[in-house]
């Protein structure tokens, strides 16, 4: 019998540090599950405390889910029984099988119970992390769909400043005339027009979105705004602009499309400046600062329709009809036509050449008292001329830049203009044709990349003084030394001598007029921005 005991005795030990193993284990599993809700509950909050803004905004209350510590409170209890159990297992060791049974069997019955109580607590908390995850997955996919909508409006944003390019240019220089002419004025210039003053010649701002087949964008547009004293040269005159005040300050406004046919038909709309004569508008593209007779002489600018078709990689024809010469709004019923070619024989070549048909003569004038009773624009009210001249403008034009070295530019220019008031001569009507004809040679040397030299030569006979207002031989001599301070900063010192077979330029007397002008000028031209190349 005390074999039996003993034996009884052994199992209850056993089964004892088999509890406590098991207790030890279950201890370490609640430690683990505890943390588990501390970190899903801190992290909880912080999500809470994202989003409550969120709700409020909405007008929704923000959820939280409180979660149940029943189950732990149940597994703390019976954790503080099973010591007292398992003591009194270990002091009854003398007991009777019939007692120690019983206590096994509570042991037993409390162990189910326990795991019981553990599985619904897994339940609970399985529960609760799977309802936090999906509310987090909800919100987060909310949260991605949000910032992918933002994304997508500052893509839109961020597109269109990518493709559009916004550049600025100042130009102002100091002119001296050693005629020390009455009024500080130089004569038969386009732009240095002042002597002995310090001007602002222009200042430029452009806006352009050009065509990218690249990106398959067929369409773009370009805005030039200028102000300045070349504005009032460049900008109409009320000779030929009913209204040139309306459209002084835009130089160029013009949409463009690429029409899908051949290698491109390139079309522009609206008002741009003109490409008769080699010369442009910006300084900083040319080769000397000041401009050439030619470039006072011929269209500043037209309003209509142009096109180029490149019919190979080097040669192209262009077509234009537009209002007229310098005319934003038509002075007649006429459109003006322009037929011409740009073609680059050799890589280091590009030649243009272009002939030009128009109607100049206008066929009204503004009205200075007005008499019709519908309230329209102001320079909206015209008299008709009647009968109205109906003379042609034939215009031949033909300049070649040749690339001699990397160095070394040379650029000729031939122009051919004739002129009638009268179409047909008639009693009271004259046919006979006034002539401009002339030309101009360039030269520019590179000496360094911050140093150049250039110089211009010019011809122009004025036969019938349809430029300077006399018939003459106008000439000028113009050399031009560069340096580059910066990118985008050019200083320009320049000597320039005009003469002429007749007096046509002021002096220091009034009334009193010299062949010839000689004006010494500094020029400072500063641009920025993203438009690369000529402007």
């Amino acid at each position: 019998m005390n074999y039996g005991v003993d034996i009884l005795s052994l199992v209850c030990s056993l089964a004892s540090a088999f509890l406590l193993f098991f207790l030890f284990a279950l201890l370490r599993e609640m430690s683990r599950i505890r943390r588990r809700c501390a970190d899903f509950a801190e992290d909880r909050r912080a999500r809470e405390s994202v989003r409550a803004p969120m709700r409020v905004q909405q007008g929704r209350p923000a959820k939280r889910n409180k979660p149940s510590w029943a189950a732990a409170i149940a597994i703390g209890a019976y954790a503080a029984s099973l010591p007292q159990s398992l003591a009194l297992g270990t002091a009854s060791t003398t007991e009777n099988p019939h007692a120690m049974q019983e206590r096994i069997s509570k042991l037993e019955s409390e162990v189910s119970e326990l795991k019981a109580t553990v599985k619904q607590l897994q339940q609970a908390l399985a529960k609760s992390s799977g309802s936090l995850q999906s509310e987090t997955v909800v919100d987060d996919k909310a949260t991605v769909e949000s910032q992918n909508a933002s994304q997508g409006e500052n893509r839109k944003t961020l597109d269109l400043l990518r493709d559009t390019t916004l550049s600025v240019g100042v130009d102002t220089y100091y002119s001296y005339n050693f005629n020390h002419p009455v009024g500080r004025v130089n004569l038969l210039r386009a732009y240095d027009v002042l002597s002995n003053e310090f001007s602002l010649n222009q200042a430029s701002v452009i806006f352009e979105h050009a065509p990218d087949l690249n990106v398959g964008r067929r369409w773009g547009a370009r805005l030039d705004l200028q102000f300045g004293q070349a504005t009032d040269t460049l900008q109409g005159n009320p000779l030929n602009e009913p209204r040139p005040q309306i459209y002084r300050n835009v130089f160029q406004a013009y949409g463009s499309y690429i029409v899908p046919l051949g290698k491109g038909l390139n079309v522009d709309f609206g008002k741009w400046g003109s490409s008769l004569g080699i010369e442009g508008n910006y300084t900083k593209d040319q080769i000397n600062y000041s401009r050439s007779y030619w470039f006072d002489f011929l269209p500043f600018y037209h309003m209509g329709l142009r096109a180029s078709f490149p019919l190979s990689d080097r040669f192209a024809v262009n077509y234009w009809i537009v209002n007229g010469t310098n005319q934003v709004e038509a002075t007649n019923g006429f459109k003006d036509q322009l037929f011409g070619f740009t073609a680059k024989p050799a890589k280091s070549i590009t030649w243009t050449s272009n002939y030009y048909l128009g109607q100049e003569h206008p066929d009204r004038v503004v009205s200075t008292s007005p008499t019709n009773p519908i309230p329209v624009q102001p320079g909206l009210i015209f008299l008709p001329i009647r009968p109205a001249p109906d003379g042609r403008t034939h215009i031949v034009d033909s300049y070649a830049t040749w690339k001699a070295t990397s160095k070394l530019t040379v650029a000729l220019e031939g122009d051919y203009v004739i002129e009638r008031l009268w179409q047909n001569a008639a009693p009271g009507r004259s046919s006979a044709p006034s002539h401009v004809d002339g030309g101009a040679a360039y030269l520019q040397y590179q000496l360094t990349p911050k140093v150049a030299i250039g110089t211009r030569a010019e011809y122009l006979s004025d036969r019938g003084g349809l430029f300077s207002g006399i018939s003459q031989v106008l000439k000028e001599n113009t050399v031009t030394f560069d340096y580059k301070l910066d990118d985008g900063f050019l200083m320009r010192y320049e000597w320039r001598r005009d003469f002429s077979n007749q007096p046509s330029f002021l002096t220091d007397v009034q009334g009193v007029l010299s062949k010839d002008q000689n004006t010494a000028t500094v020029g400072l031209t500063w641009w920025w921005g993203g438009k690369e190349g000529s402007w």
